[in-house]
């Protein structure tokens, strides 16, 4: 059970702020194109340990599977800017970028925070392979999980489930469930076989993280490698303030 390492409920959690903040970034990219927007946990620098832990393994070609396209979603997208540091680097650092193409697709559930990933793409990054859709992960019956089955090669989270964990809200057509209960049997249903799930976040342990993603080992999600951060040691136990672990479905 995950209630023992339940969040407690936050703003953070709600639509309606995702909604109002990006209205004001859209506001102030339209004001400023210069300005995209923040970089979550840039002070750890997740995003680009991220990049580089997957640079790292096509690289070496270490990945649990071999395909010429390598579909990428960015779970909880924001402003998109994984997506697009994704590619930039991929361009300057990935020795096979030129034998595999890289198609880059970005969800959130707020239409603001769609809106502004997506003129982001037109205005600085017109020939990349990107798309941006509205997508509800939590929705039982979701279209768009169910178009995509089974398609995603590399899954991303930066901090979005961690904001899902910081709503206790039951849903109703999940029997009651909050979000965290949920969260990886919604998004196992567009991962294949050795797909791979990369997430970062800086409200869960390692432990719990990995208690909560593989449902205490109940489901078809396991740990398949990590990234290490700095740590720290207080009271005889030793710990991270960020962690990115990398789950593969079998």
């Amino acid at each position: 059970m995950t209630e023992d390492i339940r969040l407690n409920s936050s703003k953070l959690g709600t639509q309606e702020y995702w909604n109002n903040f990006y209205k004001r970034e859209i506001e102030n990219f339209h004001d400023n194109p210069a300005d995209t927007g923040e970089c979550w946990f840039d002070d750890s620098d997740a995003e680009l340990k991220m990049i580089q832990f997957l640079i790292n393994h096509l690289n070496e070609n270490s990945l649990p599977f071999e395909k010429e396209e390598l579909k990428i979603i960015d779970l909880g997208t924001g402003n998109g800017h994984l997506l697009f540091q994704m590619h930039e680097d991929m361009d300057e650092d990935c020795e096979v970028n030129d034998q595999i193409s890289l198609k880059y697709t970005g969800i959130d559930y707020s239409p603001d925070s769609v809106k502004f990933a997506s003129d982001i793409a037109i205005t600085k990054y017109e020939q990349a392979s990107f798309e941006f859709d509205q997508v509800d992960l939590l929705q039982k019956e979701s279209e768009f999980l169910a178009k995509h089955e089974g398609e995603y090669d590399i899954l991303l989270d930066k901090g979005t489930l961690d904001a899902i964990a910081l709503n206790n809200e039951p849903l109703e057509e999940h029997d009651g469930k909050i979000g965290m209960e949920i969260y990886s049997r919604q998004i196992s249903k567009i991962m294949h076989k050795d797909s791979i799930l990369l997430i970062t976040s800086c409200n869960f342990t390692e432990s719990e993280l990995i208690k909560v993603i593989t449902e205490n080992g109940t489901n078809n999600l396991e740990v398949w490698d990590q990234i290490q951060y700095p740590s720290f040691q207080f009271g005889g136990i030793k710990g991270s303030t960020i962690c990115s672990i990398a789950f593969i479905k079998k």
